[in-house]
């Protein structure tokens, strides 16, 4: 068997697997792990209580998280004509059609998040295949679908994300980074919470957040009392 290293028995020490911590004690518990070299990022996994096999029980959503993720977002524009000079002026980073087309079709991905304007999509459809699996296709409800370009832009740059079941029914989200102070860190769960619970489909028996794990990219996961978070 393998020697546990000191990090992580030093990680072990912070808290127990089996009790459940309110957003504030989970915070300072990540926060008070051995650092790494880098800005780890908090993440959440929630477990819903959805029923996958029904498709009015979906959960998809967008929120814009009040102190942003942390993360220098590089957004990418599909747009023609006079939307081209919009979405640069606006701060897009990555802007074209059908060179940019194709060179998405090929595999490229460098990008964090895809905006399209609404004659784009006939083009941008297909590429469902690679977008798709990576959370990046641009729809209507996600406010990614649009000729609004300065503020679908200004919104992904400022924090907003887009959320959604898996196959598990878990919603998994980045939410922050360990930098941030606590308080920030908890404003962003809890406006990310309140927002999920808001698509609660009105079909679903029982628990609609079954439960709620907080971590961080080198640290533990921590079980989360759902009932410590007022207003879900």
């Amino acid at each position: 068997m393998s020697k546990k290293s000191k990090r992580l028995r030093k990680i072990e020490s912070l808290f127990s697997p089996d009790q459940l911590y309110s957003l504030k004690e989970a915070v300072e518990i990540l926060k008070k792990c051995p650092p790494v070299k880098f800005d780890q990022s908090v993440e959440i996994n929630l477990k819903s209580g959805i029923d996958v096999k029904k498709s009015d029980q979906q959960v998809r959503g967008t929120v814009a998280l009040p102190h942003g993720t942390g993360k220098d977002i590089r957004v990418l524009v599909f747009a023609r004509g006079d939307k081209v000079k919009e979405a640069e002026e606006a701060g897009a980073d990555i802007v074209g059609s059908d060179e940019l087309f194709e060179k998405v079709k090929g595999g490229w991905t460098d990008f964090d998040a895809v905006i399209a304007t609404p004659d784009m999509m006939r083009d941008v459809g297909k590429l469902g295949k690679i977008l798709g699996p990576r959370g990046l296709m641009p729809t209507p409800k996600a406010g990614t679908v649009t000729t609004d370009l300065k503020k679908a832009i200004q919104e992904l740059k400022a924090g907003k994300i887009e959320f959604k079941n898996d196959k598990s029914g878990n919603i998994n989200n980045l939410v922050g980074k360990l930098s941030f102070d606590e308080e920030k860190i908890v404003a962003n769960i809890e406006a990310y919470l309140f927002a999920v619970a808001k698509t609660k489909p009105s079909s679903t028996k029982g628990n609609f957040m079954s439960s709620l794990v907080l971590s961080s990219t080198m640290g533990p996961g921590l079980r989360i009392d759902l009932n410590s978070v007022a207003g879900i």
